[in-house]
């Protein structure tokens, strides 16, 4: 096995070509997060992004993209935002974990998404389920699924979507809009979703906004920016931006504007997002990792995704324990209980407020 370090950049049309037939030769690699276009658009923003390139003799058997920080810690592309993570890989490939992050140059490998049927993954590391939207047997079979399952929901939903064109006007979706200008109404809405939560502000970051709307621009037949938005009497109330494979669309930046919420539009967005995804050929839409109302309501399935690190004894891999591990224990005892998780969010949400109204003018 030879492992050779490159940016991504530097990934000829060969490497290109061999990545896309080892993502599609496998369904857990059937996210946009693992796809060669997401790392090359992150890699033209942030210098430390690399790939790893395994051969094995004249093959290339493996990608794993990564972000090599300082002290040798390693993370996922973009960490932090990304649902899926992990090697593209061969079947059943056999690699050394330790061996690779060492040929990365890296201490610690930290990742909170790890798809199954990793290499990467071990017995300590933690798991979390995902939750999806399973569309493979169409739109309407999701629906009768969605009726059993969430029917006080659905009810609800249906009858705050007549109820909001009874009050404000007709209803309009636009699906996989190229426009500028409500995507920026989008991120605003997430912007003061993130403030009033206590959460960190993601768009305080230029490069991540640039880097949205560049997936915007990308539509190619195996990876694309994909964002729709639903109207009333012609003005935005509800959308969602996301990054799609040719079959799979990941949940990334949905949002609404908080003056509808009486009427559910993030509920009534997401239907009609699964049924216009339905129609374009998307099967599986990936709400993501987290505890979300909204999420266990509208899920048929789910994934399982992994957390935890990779390490070799080194300075560069103690500091990083001392620093991330115990606050990720605490953190996952805090997730794994729902009171302590309550708790914590409206901690949060009390913090946002009062950050907003000390910012407000």
């Amino acid at each position: 096995m030879r492992i050779s370090i490159v940016r991504p950049r530097d990934l000829g049309t060969s490497d290109l070509d061999q990545w896309r037939v080892l993502q599609g030769a496998d369904p857990a690699f059937d996210s946009p997060f693992l796809s060669p276009e997401f790392t090359i658009a992150v890699g033209a923003l942030q210098d430390r992004v690399r790939v790893a390139v395994l051969h094995d003799g004249p093959d290339v058997v493996g990608f794993l993209p990564f972000e090599r920080h300082p002290m040798g810690i390693g993370m996922p592309v973009a960490a932090g935002l990304t649902d899926a993570q992990g090697l593209v890989h061969a079947k059943d490939l056999e690699i050394d974990p330790h061996q690779l992050i060492k040929a990365c140059d890296l201490a610690v490998f930290e990742f909170d998404h790890l798809i199954p049927g990793q290499p990467l993954l071990q017995p300590g590391h933690t798991r979390h389920p995902s939750p999806i939207i399973d569309l493979r047997d169409g739109y309407a079979s999701y629906i009768e699924t969605i009726k059993l399952k969430s029917g006080k929901t659905y009810r609800s939903t249906a009858y705050k979507t007549r109820k909001l064109q009874r009050d404000v006007g007709a209803i309009h979706h636009d699906y996989a809009t190229t426009d500028l200008a409500p995507l920026h109404t989008l991120l605003g809405w997430k912007t003061d979703q993130y403030r009033r939560t206590g959460r960190t502000d993601r768009f305080a970051r230029p490069w991540i906004v640039e880097l949205v709307e560049r997936l915007l621009a990308t539509d190619t037949e195996h990876f694309g920016g994909v964002l729709d938005m639903l109207y009333v009497d012609g003005e935005p109330v509800a959308g969602h931006f996301g990054v799609r494979t040719g079959t799979t669309l990941a949940g990334w930046f949905p949002a609404y504007d908080t003056s509808y919420a009486k009427y559910s539009p993030g509920l009534i967005h997401h239907l009609a997002m699964a049924e216009r995804a339905a129609a374009a050929g998307i099967q599986i839409i990936d709400m993501g990792r987290g505890e979300k109302e909204y999420k266990e309501k509208l899920k048929n399935g789910e994934y399982e995704v992994a957390e935890g690190r990779i390490a070799r004894p080194s300075a560069g891999a103690g500091v990083h324990w001392m620093l991330r591990v115990p606050a990720r224990k605490a953190r996952g005892t805090v997730l794994s209980n729902p009171a302590l998780r309550n708790t914590a969010d409206r901690v949060l949400k009390t913090f946002g407020r009062l950050r907003t109204s000390i910012q407000s003018p």
